[in-house]
């Protein structure tokens, strides 16, 4: 029988000399050993390698007195998988509002409540947001249980800047509210990261390259499994290498990442110096095209702020 670990984080010791594997399963040991206080698990399931899971997900898995997921059939695969018989319900966003109480009385009764998504980190694009903030309101317990995810997996692969980034989730299915929406994100300073399907990508590109230029980008498809792709080339060149593949390349969903424009680090107010000079002797139109030329920033940024300075400027 297995003794409880006096170590804080529940491993069991490991005698010197000891390899990976037997290390690992003294620290699974020393977990399992532990009982789960009552709470709101949020844990972070593989995204496509089962190998990808963490020894802790596992014990809090194995341990929760229920798990809340967003299909069943996909839960226990991963759970069959490891052995593990945790008792399954799903939560969605079908039965949310009418689940959340349910899973929220099981907590505040004692349970320890385990909530996973499809793949990856619970409430990136899933509805566990609500549950957790409902939670949290009523004062119980939430703990994170960290591990993969696919936009940090596919920032960390791009070879594009990660020490400043902005993850938008889906853009908007039609192109006029797509082409809005990458206006509105255009001046952020960071790499977007961006889920999108893959009947849908070609046209995303198409629209991103129209209406933020040749701004480095990469797409990422099939994330930690044995076909993993990661496409990278400026947005116009990945829309031509998506199309060109064909219907073999865009089944399922891909991350897909925008770098910084050149200009991107050029202040609003070096921008607003240049147009002042400009439009004393020049139309705002023309105006806007000599400053976003001479400094490398998109024009609609320039002429939002030429509007700026010309209502300040009117009586």
């Amino acid at each position: 029988m297995s003794k409880r670990s006096d170590r804080p984080d529940g491993a069991s010791p490991v005698a010197p000399g000891q390899g990976p594997a037997a290390r690992a399963s003294g620290v699974l040991e020393g977990e399992l050993a532990l009982p789960l206080e009552s709470g709101l698990y949020l844990v972070s399931t593989p995204i496509g390698n089962l190998a990808d899971i963490s020894l802790r997900a596992l014990g809090v898995l194995a341990r929760a007195d229920l798990i809340v997921c967003e299909d069943t059939r996909h839960s226990r695969k991963l759970l069959s998988h490891y052995g593990l018989a945790a008792k399954l319900e799903a939560y969605h966003e079908h039965n949310a509002q009418r689940m959340r109480p349910r899973i929220l009385e099981r907590v505040q009764a004692g349970l320890a409540v385990a909530l996973i998504a499809d793949a990856g980190t619970p409430l990136i694009s899933d509805p566990g947001f609500k549950l957790v903030r409902a939670a949290l309101e009523q004062g119980l317990s939430v703990v994170s249980v960290p591990g993969p995810s696919a936009p940090i997996a596919a920032l960390t692969s791009s070879g594009l800047p990660s020490d400043r980034f902005f993850f938008e989730g889906f853009l908007p299915p039609k192109s006029a509210a797509r082409r809005k929406r990458l206006e509105a994100i255009a001046g952020l300073p960071g790499t977007l990261i961006l889920f999108e399907a893959g009947s849908r990508l070609a046209s995303a590109l198409r629209d991103a390259a129209e209406v933020l230029g040749a701004r480095p980008g990469a797409v990422a498809k099939e994330l930690t499994k044995r076909h993993e792709t990661v496409l990278r080339g400026t947005l116009d060149e990945l829309a031509q290498a998506i199309d060109e593949a064909g219907s073999e390349i865009i089944r399922g969903e891909f991350v897909l990442l925008i770098g910084q424009g050149e200009g991107q680090d050029v202040s609003d107010q070096l921008i607003s110096e240049q147009l002042e000079t400009a439009l004393a002797t020049m139309s705002l139109r023309d105006a806007v095209r000599v400053v976003a030329e001479g400094l490398g920033v998109q024009r609609n940024r320039v002429y939002q702020l030429g509007l700026a300075l010309a209502a300040k400027d009117s009586p």
